[in-house]
């Protein structure tokens, strides 16, 4: 089951194709009773969703969930009850251009699963748009995730991100000792989600000079979780790490994550990485937060911080040396079509969802 994900009580599986008839989700393992508000759902949503902003992909997807199960309404307008039962979403794609692979379909798209999916599915994968490799299975991951941040929310956590980088243009890092719900909602009210706006227009120009120039541009999203009771996790295996990290790598075009200090420990010494307690009104605190908020693999209380690295959108226009792997034979590929010439500011929403989902595992 490739697509599927499993953490004590809550299920994931997403299926679909970028260019099929529709991509979906079911979450199995949501309380029964929990509210789910679907303006709030609907907006998160948009935030991932193509076409919105000049730095995207000129595709153009409404992204509108039909709930197929697992959800009534709530006697409320906006607001569904959940029945405790698997909730199913079906989201319909309505921009497809699927001949603009129809004359390179033998042809590996460097960077891209074409060439390992057609050995991993003995030819038979959906090549069109990235078929299952494509990021439009995101759509689902964020719908799922959205339903599990206001499950969080209700119990006073909330998660959030921004973009840390752009091509190595950098905004402002969250304090990982004092992340707030404002942060999160300044970046998020944003096209370019940052916290500096200057550092933002200066990333959004980056983006529009690659496009120019016929390349892409990679960077990194930073997310953090606050209000997360402490002492939440396993040792080893089950961690908060490896949990949020294989949800995380589950986000196409991710290549890298860090958590805290992350590969900045390789750095330090232990009197420098060692956050040090003190308690603060009855509560355990660390002045300094470079573990990120996980000990253990178990919640330390501070916030949860992590980094997540994205590569260069794959497809970019020029010319490129590849196979044909049907024939056996080198070739030149000049990939045409929409895509992002960054990734990274629709990929803000998926961390977040990623993040959420894994939280919520550990909660219901």
């Amino acid at each position: 089951m490739p697509s599927a994900w499993n953490n004590r009580n809550l299920h994931l599986s997403i299926f679909g194709e970028s260019h099929g008839g529709g991509i979906g989700v079911v979450l199995d393992g949501i309380p029964g009773g929990t509210k789910i508000h679907l303006p709030t759902l609907r907006a998160f949503m948009e935030r991932r969703a193509p076409g919105r902003t000049a730095t995207s992909t000129k595709r153009k997807e409404d992204d509108l969930p039909e709930i197929l199960s697992g959800a009534l309404p709530g006697g409320e307008e906006g607001i569904l009850i959940a029945c405790g039962t698997p909730i199913a979403a079906v989201i319909r794609n309505t921009d497809t251009h699927s001949a603009d692979y129809s004359r390179t379909a033998a042809l590996a798209r460097p960077g891209h699963g074409d060439y390992t999916g057609h050995l991993r599915y003995g030819g038979y994968n959906d090549i069109r748009g990235g078929g299952h490799f494509s990021a439009r299975l995101t759509a689902p991951l964020v719908f799922a995730g959205g339903i599990c941040k206001q499950l969080l929310s209700a119990q006073g956590i909330e998660v959030g991100a921004h973009v840390l980088s752009i091509g190595g243009m950098e905004d402002t890092p969250f304090d990982p000792v004092m992340v707030s719900r404002l942060d999160f909602e300044t970046a998020a009210a944003r096209s370019m989600p940052v916290l500096d706006e200057t550092a933002g227009a200066r990333m959004a120009e980056l983006v529009e000079r690659a496009r120019l120039e016929q390349d892409s541009v990679g960077g990194v999203v930073e997310a953090a979780i606050v209000g997360m009771p402490a002492g939440i996790g396993d040792p080893m295996f089950g961690g908060i790490e490896n949990v949020v990290s294989s949800l995380v790598f589950g986000i196409p075009a991710v290549k890298g994550i860090s958590f805290g200090e992350g590969f900045g420990f390789g750095e330090m010494r232990g009197s420098q990485a060692n956050d040090p307690f003190y308690m603060d009104r009855g509560e355990v605190r660390t002045e300094t937060n470079h573990a990120g908020g996980i000990l253990g693999g178990i919640t330390s209380g501070m916030p949860i911080v992590i980094q997540a690295a994205f590569k260069p959108t794959p497809s970019i226009s020029r010319p490129q040396k590849t196979i044909d792997y049907i024939n056996k034979t080198d070739a030149v590929l000049e990939i045409k079509g929409r895509h992002d010439p960054c990734v990274i500011p629709r990929a803000v929403p998926c961390v977040e969802a990623a993040l959420a989902i894994a939280m919520a595992s550990f909660l219901v």
